[in-house]
C-alpha cells in the first residue's frame, strides 16, 4: 500500500501563510485554494471503493438493520459524487431519496408532526449535490423545510439552531446538523447570518468545535470545561460549513476557520490519522476521511495527502484481502478491522461497518470540499507542495429571520419542516472499535416504539441521535 512516514517533520510554510492570512484578512476564504487534486493512487483508491459501495445497493439505497438507510444511502451519494464515478448508482440513490425523503424526515401521528432537524439539511445538501431544484426535489421544498427549523430571534441564545420538533417541544440539533444547514442553505440560495453565528458560538476556546451545544444554546466559551469536549468529526464538518457560508457571503468566519485549521492540524498523529472523541477515541478512517477533506479544503495539503495516505492503506486490495477478497475496494473503519476481514472474511452483519468507514473514508480520497461536491467547479488548482509522505505539525445579535420572501416560498405551499442531519442513531459492534449507525429511517421507530409513540411523551428521546456521522 502506501508508505507512511513515522517522524512529524515541521510545520510547513503553507500552513503559517494560509491561516495567518486568513486571520489577518489578507485573503479571503474563496481565495484559499479548495482542492488539492489527489494524487493518482489516492483517485484510484476512491473510485474502487466507490465501485464497491455502488455494488452494495438495494433499489438504490443501502439497507440498514431494518430496512433502508436513507441517512447512510445520502452519505454514499455524497461519496460517489465526490469521485466523479459510478453515474448509474447516483442516479438511483438520487431518485430513491427524492421519493423517500419526506418518510425519512418527518414521523406523522394524529398527535403531529416529529420532524428530525438533521435528515431534513441532510436531504437539502442531497438535493443540490446531486444537482436537482431543492424547492422541489421529490415534490418538497428542503429549503425552506430547513429553515422553518431555525430558532428566530426571539429565542435569545437559541436563535440560529437548528433543531428536531415534535407536536409540544423541540430539541436543538448537533453540531453535524448545524453544519449541514449550513451547507445546504448556503447552496441553495444563501444562509442567514444567524445559522452562522450559532454555529460559530460552538467553537471552543481551543479552536475545535464540539459535537453537542449546551441546552440553552450557549457558547462554548461560556460553558463550564468538561462541556467543552473538542471533536475531530464536528470540527471537520464546521470547517467545510464555515466555508461554504463565505463563499455564500456570510461574515465573521475567517478568524473561526484559521483556529479550527490549526487545531486540526495539532492532533493529526504521525501515521497521518486522525481519533474521534468518546467511544471512537481511536484511529479510524470515518474521522480520518472527513478531516483530510476539510485540511484540503483550507490549502492544507501536505496533510491532507498524508491523512489519504492513512485512509488508502486500510482498503481491500487484490493483494492484501485474503478471505475478503469479494469486497475488495472497500475501507475498513480501523487497521484491526482491516486483518480480521483478511483473516476471517467479512460476515452480512459486519457489512454495515464497511459501508459507514466506505463512504466517509472516500471524502479523504477525493478531497472535494462537501460545499462543492456535485459542482462543476470543485476548486482552485492543487498546491504543488502536496505530499503523501509530508507531515503538518500542527456572537452577534441574530437579525436575519430563518423564513425565505413570499418568492421563494414552497411551490407547494407545505409547511417546512426538518431537524438534524444525522437521523437516529444505535450502535453496531466493530472490530477494533465501535462505530455509530445513523441515518436509520424514521418508519423504524413507528414499528419497534409502538407502545412510546401511545405514551408519546418519550418518543422525541428515541429520535435524538447520539450518532456522529453527518
Amino acid at each position: 500500500m502506501f508508505a507512511l512516514v513515522s517522524s512529524r517533520p515541521s510545520r510547513p510554510r503553507l500552513t503559517v501563510t494560509v491561516a495567518t492570512a486568513i486571520a489577518a484578512g489578507l485573503i479571503t476564504v474563496a481565495s484559499v485554494p479548495a482542492l488539492a487534486t489527489p494524487q493518482p493512487a489516492f483517485r484510484d483508491a476512491g473510485r474502487a471503493a466507490a465501485a464497491w459501495l455502488a455494488g452494495q445497493l438495494v433499489d438504490g439505497a443501502l439497507p440498514g438493520f431494518v430496512g433502508a438507510d436513507w441517512g447512510l444511502t445520502i452519505d454514499a451519494l455524497l461519496a460517489l459524487q465526490s469521485t466523479g464515478t459510478e453515474p448509474a448508482a447516483v442516479a438511483a440513490i438520487t431518485a430513491a431519496v427524492a421519493a423517500n425523503g419526506d418518510a425519512f424526515t418527518t414521523f406523522r401521528t394524529d398527535q403531529g408532526d416529529y420532524v428530525d432537524g438533521g435528515s431534513t439539511a441532510k436531504v437539502l445538501v442531497a438535493s443540490v449535490a446531486s444537482g436537482n431544484d431543492p424547492r422541489s426535489f421529490g415534490g418538497h421544498d428542503w429549503r425552506q423545510r430547513t429553515l422553518d427549523l431555525i430558532h428566530d430571534a426571539d429565542q435569545g441564545a437559541k436563535a440560529g439552531w437548528l433543531y428536531d420538533k415534535s407536536p409540544t417541544a423541540t430539541e436543538g440539533e448537533n453540531l453535524f446538523g448545524q453544519s449541514l444547514a449550513v451547507i445546504g442553505l448556503a447552496r441553495s440560495g444563501g444562509v442567514p447570518q444567524p445559522v452562522v453565528d450559532f454555529l460559530i458560538k460552538q467553537q471552543c476556546p481551543g479552536g475545535g468545535f464540539r459535537l453537542y451545544p449546551g441546552a440553552g444554546g450557549t457558547a462554548c466559551a461560556e460553558d463550564p470545561t468538561d462541556k467543552q469536549i473538542m471533536d475531530v468529526d464536528a470540527t471537520a464538518v464546521a470547517m467545510q460549513a464555515l466555508i461554504a457560508a463565505a463563499e455564500a457571503g456570510a461574515t465573521g468566519t475567517a478568524e473561526p476557520l484559521a483556529d479550527a485549521t490549526a487545531w486540526l492540524l495539532s492532533v493529526q498523529a504521525d501515521t497521518g490519522s486522525f481519533s474521534g472523541s468518546a467511544v471512537t477515541a481511536y484511529p479510524n478512517t470515518n474521522s480520518t476521511g472527513l478531516a483530510g477533506q476539510a485540511l484540503a479544503a483550507v490549502g492544507e495539503h501536505a496533510a491532507a495527502a498524508k491523512a489519504a495516505a492513512f485512509v488508502a492503506a486500510q482498503q481491500l486490495t487484490a493483494s492484501n484481502a485474503g478471505k475478503a477478497a469479494a469486497h475488495v475496494g472497500a475501507i475498513a473503519y480501523t487497521p484491526d478491522a482491516l486483518q480480521v476481514a483478511a483473516a476471517n472474511g467479512i460476515g452480512d452483519f459486519e457489512l454495515d461497518q464497511w459501508r459507514r468507514a466506505t463512504s466517509q473514508a472516500i471524502l479523504g480520497l477525493t478531497q472535494v470540499p462537501l460545499g462543492r461536491i456535485g459542482t462543476d467547479d470543485p476548486g482552485p488548482a492543487p498546491s504543488p507542495t502536496a505530499s503523501a509522505t509530508t507531515t503538518p505539525t500542527a456572537t452577534p445579535s441574530p437579525t436575519v429571520p430563518a423564513t425565505e420572501p413570499p418568492a421563494s416560498a414552497s411551490p407547494t405551499g407545505e409547511p417546512g419542516a426538518g431537524t438534524p442531519t444525522t437521523p437516529p442513531t444505535t450502535t453496531a459492534p466493530a472490530v477494533g472499535g465501535r462505530l455509530p449507525v445513523t441515518g436509520a429511517a424514521l418508519t423504524w421507530y413507528a414499528v419497534s416504539g409502538a407502545a412510546m409513540l401511545l405514551a408519546g411523551a418519550t418518543l422525541l428521546l428515541l429520535l435524538r441521535r447520539q450518532g456522529r456521522r453527518p
